[in-house]
């Protein structure tokens, strides 16, 4: 896989790209190993998340979460496992209508599940407004995830890919790429496997506003 590739959500395991995994669930349950930091995204329906501890949340379209163990049920939508990481367990959502953070070519972003420490992954949420004709760009490291709302295009030099809702697409690693939308906006949630953002044990917020004999 070397150009962007569509993913039909259903039961089971998707796809698997070095050290993730992709898993789909479709109304049955889906286990969440406890040795793997599992990122979700509720596609359709009512979702429920539910911890180890038996502790229940109930998920609606649109709503994600990051979790170590437990279970999801209901509903539809994609898991991400990261094989030997423990992410912070959270839950979010739904989006909101736009993004947060000014993105390229008139787009906006907003940071949904942030990475605890610099490097770790996070998720994204990706709004591309209707008329949108993106720059071709790549990235350092893949990209994973869901089309919640809207339709347009990925355009990548092996041809272009239809988006619409309810489907999940992998692009790997220096994939050249871009958006396209026509009257509707496209929202997309996105998963990267690092980041060159977050926190670190000498530039936390925590300790920078610490005061140490004023």
């Amino acid at each position: 896989m070397h150009t962007f590739t569509p993913i039909a959500i259903r039961p089971g395991r998707l796809l698997a790209v070095d050290s993730f995994t992709v898993w789909g669930w479709t109304d049955e349950v889906l286990a969440l190993p406890p040795e793997a930091a599992s990122y979700g995204m509720v596609t359709s329906g009512a979702a429920v998340l539910q911890k180890p501890s038996g502790q229940r949340f109930e998920l609606d379209q649109g709503m994600y979460f990051a979790a170590n163990g437990g279970s999801v049920s209901g509903g539809q939508g994609l898991v991400i496992r990261v094989a030997g990481y423990r992410s912070l367990w959270q839950v979010g959502g739904p989006l909101e209508s736009a993004g947060r953070l000014r993105y390229i070519d008139g787009c906006s972003d907003t940071l949904l599940i942030s990475p605890p420490r610099l490097g770790d992954p996070c998720l994204n949420h990706l709004h591309i407004p209707p008329h949108t004709d993106q720059t071709s760009h790549t990235h350092p490291s893949a990209r994973l995830g869901v089309i919640l709302n809207g339709s347009g295009e990925c355009r990548t030099l092996d041809g272009v890919y239809p988006l619409q809702p309810g489907m999940g697409w992998y692009i790997p690693t220096g994939c050249l790429h871009s958006f396209f939308t026509r009257t509707e906006a496209l929202d997309v949630i996105a998963w990267h496997p690092d980041s060159d953002f977050g926190p670190r044990d000498d530039n936390h917020p925590m300790i920078n506003r610490t005061i140490i004999n004023p």
